[in-house]
């Protein structure tokens, strides 16, 4: 029996793994989905709730815009050649039904996450992608003709390689570091994994004594020396330890790209006006992003693919990119992973004999 490498092997069954595979499927590559845990789309299930806004309907130039310093100059040819349009109309061809939001958000019209893993899951099935679930990647080793990816209890030969496993929040959907790890290993630098969108503690009365409070129409700034640097509309929730909510998220990032050190957090809300300090920032495994990662100088921006090392490929959070909340994130994930698989689908067809 004569044995050949497969075209692609793609570590990580989240958001940027299976719409790589998706893409494969479309692009006509031989493709493998690594899954550490037990079940694909962890994160993807948890996302909003477990309602799933799996884009935002804008324009790539907004997206880019709202994305804003090197990510989105990074991101301009992964996101206009697989805009949120592009990612709409591919689950609305798998018969997914969207809601809408007056901002462009897009969720499942049932509100359901698990329809759009389902998606994923069926297109797996039925174009037979082979999918190894439990199967922790241990480290990747570059060969003559490609890679061996290493696991606990056998290895794989793969011409091709994209890691898509995410950044290091949330852990137990399966998003460890372990990415990183493997681009560092191969000669890649890593730019520091801290929080991003997520919450501040504090234990002002005026914030704990309205736990579990929403406001749905509220508003959070930055204030630098009594200045307001950055304000984000939307919502503020009062948790017995703090303040979050898509205001707050969205600061957050704010602070932690320019590691803000002293600042203020002013919330807008119903309840009034507060002006917050001392605050801490809740722990990395609750973020909703990681900030940090596979560093961008280090990557090709129109093919996703390592300057150090060919045949290497990256999408979504592995990288230092990282947008706000509201549909962003996974949209990144999304056209980072199409982008990789058609620049592995263009070397593939140059390499084949006509």
């Amino acid at each position: 029996m004569k044995h050949e490498a497969i075209e692609l092997a793609i570590i990580g069954g989240g958001a940027a793994g299976l719409f790589a595979a998706a893409a494969a499927v479309k692009a006509k590559v031989p493709a493998i989905v690594i899954e550490r845990k037990a079940r694909i789309g962890s994160k993807l299930l948890m996302t909003a709730n477990g309602r799933c806004n799996f884009t935002k309907e804008i324009a790539p130039e907004r997206m880019l815009r709202d994305i804003g310093g090197k990510a989105a100059e990074f991101l301009r040819p992964a996101l206009t050649a697989c805009p949120p349009q592009r990612i709409a109309a591919f689950f609305r061809s798998h018969g997914v039904k969207t809601k809408r939001m007056m901002d462009g958000r897009l969720f499942p019209a049932s509100e359901r996450a698990a329809d759009i893993v389902h998606v994923f899951g069926d297109l797996l099935r039925e174009e037979q992608v082979p999918l190894l679930v439990n199967s922790p990647v241990t480290g990747l080793q570059r060969v003559k003709n490609g890679f061996i990816v290493g696991m606990e209890n056998f290895t794989l030969w793969a011409k091709n390689v994209l890691v898509a496993t995410g950044g290091a929040s949330f852990p137990k959907t399966g998003s460890v570091g372990d990415g990183q790890k493997f681009a560092a290993g191969m000669g890649h630098s890593i730019e520091p994994l801290r929080a991003g969108l997520t919450g501040y503690s504090t234990r002002d009365p005026r914030v704990t004594s309205l736990a579990p409070r929403r406001c749905e129409r509220a508003a959070a700034a930055v204030c630098v020396d009594g200045e307001t640097v950055f304000r984000a509309e939307g919502e503020v929730e009062f948790e017995p330890w703090g303040v979050s909510g898509a205001a707050v998220y969205n600061c957050s990032r704010y602070i932690q790209r320019r590691n803000l050190k002293s600042f203020s957090l002013r919330l807008e809300t119903q309840y009034g006006t507060f002006d917050l300090t001392g605050l801490a920032i809740r722990p990395l495994k609750e973020a909703i992003v990681t900030i940090g990662g596979v560093t961008l100088d280090e990557i090709d921006p129109a093919t996703m693919m390592s300057k150090k090392v060919e045949g290497l490929y990256f999408a979504g959070e592995v990288m230092d990119v990282d947008g706000p909340t509201g549909g962003y994130n996974i949209s990144i994930a999304f056209a980072t992973a199409a982008a990789a698989v058609s620049a592995v689908a263009g070397g593939s067809r140059l390499s084949r004999p006509k």
